[in-house]
C-alpha cells in the first residue's frame, strides 16, 4: 500500500474492512484490520505511545522467561549484528507481545526507536496497538511482514516490521522474534528478505531451547518437507519430547509422548551408531521405507569428553578459539593470558564487524570476574542526550520522564563484572569527563543522587577510531585515552587474517549447515575483501543458505557487492602489506620460510613486517 496521509489511511481502514476498497478481502492485513475494528474496538486515527512496562514489571514479566531469553540470546545478538547497518532493531517478545529483549540499530535509526518507544518494556499486542507486526504475528501464530502503511494505526505508517513466532520445546507459542526498521530505502522484497533471515535465527533459537531443555536425553534431528524436526528419547528409546514440526511430521500429541511411546512406532534407525557428539544415520519409516538422513546426538551427561577428567578446562579456550591460527592474535592472547585476574582496562581496535564485542566478551569469561555481569553499551548507537542516564545512572525526579523507582545505570549494574563500551571514540566530551572520574575514584554519581555509588568494575573499550591522533587533535580527552589503553588489543581485518580460509568455512558451516559451497562460490568468497568483515560474511552466508537450491550455494546466491579496497593506504604499500600477510599465511606464520618464498631475506623481511606493522606470532 502506497503512503497515506493520516486522513486518508483511516479511510482506506475503514473501507478495507468494510469490503470496499479494492483490495483482496480474504488477505492477512484486511483481516486483521477488521479484527482491530469489530472485535477490539480500535480507532486507526489514535495517537500516542505504546503501553510500557516500569524496570519493576519488566522483572516480573520477564521472570518465568529467563530461561528462553538465555538460550536465544546468542542467535538474537547474531541476528542484531548481521541487521543492524539495514536499521533494523531486533526484539524477543513474550505471549502478550511485550518486548523483554531488545538491540537498537546505530546511530539516527535508534533514536527514532528511542522517541517511539519502541524497546524493552513496550506492549505491541495487537488487541492495544491494532495490525502491527509483533501483535498480529502472535494473535495468528504464524510469520508476517507488515510493511508501513499496513500497520493499522496510522502513526507507525513509518515503519516495516518482519516477525517470526517462537515455539517451545512442547510445540507450545512462547513468544516472537521482532526485526522493525524505518528506512524509506529498503523496500518491501528487501523486508522479505530479512523475514527469511529472521525465520533462520528464530528456528535456531527453537532448537537451543529444545536440546537446553532436554539435554539429558538423546536428541534426532528428523528430515521433513517443512524443515527438520526434534525429537528427544530416554535410554529405552521412549519418546519424552517433540517440537512442533516433529509432531506435525509424525502426528504426535501430548497424550502419545505422556504414555512414554516407543520410537519404532515411528522411525528406525542403528541405534548403536550413534555415539558421538553428533552422528548422521540413515533413518526409515517404520514401515521400513527410506526417511533420508538424520543426525542423533547423545545425551550431554554420555557424550565423550575430549579431555581427561583431571584436566580442568581451560578458561581461555574462547579466545583461543578465536584467534585461531591468526599470528597477531595468538600473541595477543598470550598477553592476555600473562596478566590474568589484574584488573588491567582493554582497549580493543578494529574495523567494524570485525567482533569486537564477541572478543570482549570471551575476555570477560576468562576472567574471575565470569560469574558477575557482563554489561555492554554502545556509545555510536545510543543518543547523546540519553547516554548520561544509561551510563550513569538516575534518581527518581532526577528529570522529566525519569521512571518512578529510578535507574541503577549500566556502570553499577556491572559492578563485580566488567562494562564494555562499544564506539568509545563516539562518547561525547562531557561524557568523557565523568567517566574519567568514575575511573579515578571508583564510585558512580547518579543524576539527582545526594552521595556516590562505590563500585568496582573491569572496563574493555573498542573503537574503529585512531584515539591518539584524536587525544593530539583535542577531539578525545587524552588522560582518558591512556587510562583505557592498559593493553591495547588489535583486531585485524578478516581480509588481513592468516587464517581467512578457516573462517569462511567455519562460518559456512554455522550459517549455513545444510548447504555446501560450490567451486564458483568458494572461489568468490575466498578472493572477496570483505569491507564489513565477520558480521557481512555472517550475514552473506546466512542470506545464501536461506535462497540456495538443493542445498548447494553457487556465486549467485552469494550478495557480494562490488569493493575497490582500502583508500585510506596507498596502493603499492597495502599491495606489499597483502602480499606479507598472505605468505606468512601460508606458512603459518614462520618468517623464515615466508622470506624464502618471497625471495627476501630474512632481516628485509622482518625490516618491512615492522615498518608495516605486521603482527606476527612469537
Amino acid at each position: 500500500m502506497a503512503s497515506l496521509s493520516a486522513s486518508n489511511h483511516v479511510a482506506r481502514v475503514l473501507s478495507v474492512a468494510n469490503h470496499v476498497a479494492d483490495v483482496d478481502a480474504s488477505s492477512r492485513i484486511a483481516n486483521s484490520w477488521r479484527r482491530c475494528l469489530v472485535s477490539h474496538k480500535l480507532d486507526p486515527a489514535r495517537q500516542g505511545p505504546p503501553q510500557t512496562l516500569t524496570e519493576a514489571e519488566i522483572r516480573h514479566v520477564a521472570e518465568p522467561m529467563e530461561e528462553t531469553i538465555r538460550l536465544a540470546t546468542p542467535e538474537l545478538d547474531d541476528l542484531a549484528r548481521v541487521l543492524r547497518d539495514a536499521g533494523y532493531c531486533v526484539n524477543l517478545a513474550d505471549v502478550n507481545a511485550t518486548m523483554l529483549f531488545s538491540r537498537l540499530p546505530g546511530e539516527a535509526d535508534a533514536k527514532m526507536f528511542l522517541d517511539w518507544k519502541i524497546y524493552t518494556g513496550s506492549n505491541f499486542a495487537e488487541t492495544f496497538e491494532g495490525t502491527n507486526g509483533l501483535g498480529t504475528a502472535l494473535a495468528e501464530e504464524k510469520p508476517i511482514l507488515v510493511h508501513r502503511d499496513e500497520h493499522f494505526r496510522a502513526q507507525w505508517h513509518m515503519f516495516s516490521c518482519a516477525v517470526a513466532p517462537l515455539f517451545d520445546q512442547a510445540g507450545r507459542l512462547a513468544g516472537a522474534v521482532n526485526i522493525t526498521s524505518c528506512r524509506e530505502d529498503l523496500e518491501r522484497t528487501a523486508h522479505q528478505l530479512a523475514l527469511a533471515v529472521t525465520m533462520e535465527a528464530t528456528r535456531r533459537m527453537e532448537g537451543a531451547i529444545f536440546r537446553g531443555h532436554f539435554r539429558n536425553a538423546w536428541i534426532a534431528t528428523v528430515p521433513g518437507d517443512g524443515g527438520s524436526g526434534l525429537l528427544a528419547y530416554d535410554d529405552d528409546r521412549r519418546i519424552v519430547g517433540a517440537c512442533r514440526s516433529a509432531r506435525a511430521l509424525l502426528g504426535l500429541t501430548d497424550g502419545l509422548i505422556a504414555s512414554g511411546i516407543d520410537l519404532s512406532r515411528y522411525i528406525k534407525f542403528d541405534h548403536h551408531a550413534a555415539r558421538g557428539a553428533d552422528e548422521v544415520v540413515e533413518l526409515r519409516r517404520a514401515d521400513g521405507s527410506a526417511l533420508g538422513q538424520g543426525h542423533v546426538a547423545p545425551p550431554l551427561r554420555a557424550r565423550p569428553s575430549t579431555q581427561r577428567r583431571d584436566v580442568p578446562v581451560d578458561r581461555f579456550d574462547s579466545l583461543h578459539r578465536l584467534a585461531g591460527r591468526d599470528p597477531g592474535l595468538i600473541k595477543s592472547v598470550k598477553r592476555l593470558r600473562s596478566i590474568g585476574d589484574h584488573n588491567l582496562p582493554v582497549l580493543l581496535y578494529g574495523e567494524t564487524g570485525v567482533g569486537k564485542d564477541v572478543f570482549a566478551r570471551a575476555i570477560h569469561a576468562a576472567s574471575n570476574r565470569a560469574r558477575n555481569h557482563y554489561v555492554a553499551l554502545n556509545c555510536a548507537a545510543m543518543p547523546e542526550s540519553l547516554i548520561d542516564a544509561e551510563l550513569f545512572g538516575y534518581e527518581a525526579g532526577a528529570f522529566t520522564g525519569a521512571r518512578r523507582d529510578g535507574s541503577k545505570g549500566l556502570i553499577v549494574q556491572a559492578d563485580g563484572g566488567t562494562l564494555f563500551l562499544d564506539e568509545i571514540g563516539d562518547m561525547p566530551i562531557a561524557l568523557q569527563t565523568r567517566l574519567l572520574r568514575v575511573l579515578e575514584n571508583r564510585e558512580v554519581w547518579p543524576l539527582g543522587a545526594l552521595k556516590p555509588v562505590p563500585v568496582d568494575i573491569r572496563l574493555i573499550s573498542a573503537t574503529h577510531r585512531d584515539l591518539g591522533r584524536m587525544a593530539e587533535e583535542g577531539a578525545f580527552r587524552a588522560d582518558l585515552y591512556f587510562r583505557l589503553r592498559g593493553m591495547e588489543v588489535r583486531l585485524p581485518a578478516l581480509r588481513e587474517r592468516a587464517d581467512r580460509d578457516d573462517i569462511i568455512r567455519q562460518i559456512a558451516r554455522e550459517e549455513a549447515p545444510d548447504c555446501r559451497l560450490s567451486d564458483e562460490a568458494w572461489a568468490l568468497l575466498s578472493a572477496y575483501p570483505y569491507p564489513g568483515n565477520m558480521r557481512q560474511l555472517r550475514h552473506v552466508l546466512r542470506l545464501a543458505g536461506c535462497t540456495a537450491e538443493d542445498g548447494v550455494i553457487m556465486d549467485a546466491d552469494l550478495d557480494l557487492p562490488p569493493f575497490g579496497g582500502r583508500a585510506a593506504e596507498p596502493d603499492l604499500a597495502a599491495a606489499e602489506r597483502a602480499t606479507i600477510i598472505e605468505a606468512l599465511r601460508k606458512h603459518g606464520g614462520r618468517v623464515t620460510e615466508a622470506a624464502r618464498a618471497l625471495k627476501l631475506s630474512r632481516a628485509t623481511l622482518y625490516r618491512k613486517i615492522k615498518q608495516l606493522k605486521i603482527e606476527t606470532a612469537q
